[in-house]
């Protein structure tokens, strides 16, 4: 059996060993202490993050896919930032997927064993249709999930790209991927709940990811979200209000630009600049 005692992310936080005797405040002021170190934990890592938006933008480029594998928080975690893309960027869904062990009940329900099956995410990346031309960005806190190491090995056996996003400097996953993401935040206020520093680095490490493989790819106008989807009407006055930001156009010359192109602000503001 695997001595799991040695990882960073199993570790003992000395600082809250008597949180149950504390008030709500010193609860609350703990985890904020901690929360506090988890951004220069990831500055740590900026290095490796900046390559992995490289790999990904090129793959992306290239009508690739960027696929997030996961189990428990860091499959969540991955989907989330998977959905966001389509009406952040105005990408497919297809574009940025988040894989889950145990499939999509897990995202919503606790299928823990699910981690152990070295099956259980290399079957989803076959369902999709996994190929060379895509990204396997694997992501586990300590590295030891062996579901997650097998899609790396999967991807990699297919020539894919592949990237390892862990907090544990001994990870298993950093000799699986072309680019290893470490961000060690030590141990947890509940020690081993990984869903709070680990997955807080995380979070922030796939935003970056993602967030800079698409302006790479050519998603964004500067830092306006040119091609987002907007579906409600919020969402239609940020779009008329960008069109008119980048034009000097009216609100109501932008408003029926943006109707005029099937909502898309990117072609509304081309339209009126070329006027």
């Amino acid at each position: 059996m695997e001595n799991y005692s040695f990882f960073k992310t199993e570790s003992l936080l000395e600082a809250s060993i008597n949180i149950d005797k504390m008030t709500p405040l010193e609860i609350a002021k703990i985890i904020n202490d901690q929360d506090k170190t988890v951004a220069y934990a990831v500055e740590k890592a900026l290095p490796e993050i900046a390559e992995g938006i490289e790999l990904a933008a090129k793959c992306l480029k290239n009508n690739g896919r960027i696929l997030y594998c996961g189990a428990g928080t860091s499959g969540r975690l991955g989907i989330l930032d998977a959905s966001e893309c389509p009406p952040t960027f105005g990408v497919s869904a297809e574009t940025v997927q988040g894989l889950i062990a145990g499939g999509k009940e897990a995202a919503y329900s606790s299928i823990e064993d699910a981690e152990d099956s070295d099956d259980s995410l290399v079957s989803q990346m076959k369902e999709k249709a996994f190929s060379s031309k895509d990204i396997c960005v694997g992501i586990s806190a300590s590295g030891s999930a062996k579901c997650v190491q097998s899609a790396l090995i999967y991807a990699k056996s297919l020539g894919s790209g592949t990237i390892a996003v862990t907090n544990n400097p001994d990870s298993s996953l950093i000799r699986l991927a072309d680019v290893a993401v470490v961000a060690v935040v030590g141990p947890e206020v509940i020690s081993g709940s990984t869903r709070m520093k680990a997955g807080t680095a995380q979070k922030m490490i796939i935003n970056m990811l993602s967030t800079g493989a698409m302006i790479k790819y050519g998603r964004t106008l500067g830092n306006r979200m040119a091609f987002m989807k907007p579906s409600n009407k919020k969402l239609v006055a940020r779009a008329v209000n960008m069109i008119s930001a980048e034009t000097g156009c009216g609100g109501e010359e932008a408003y029926d630009a943006l109707k005029k192109f099937n909502y898309s602000a990117a072609e509304a503001i081309d339209y009126i600049k070329m006027q």
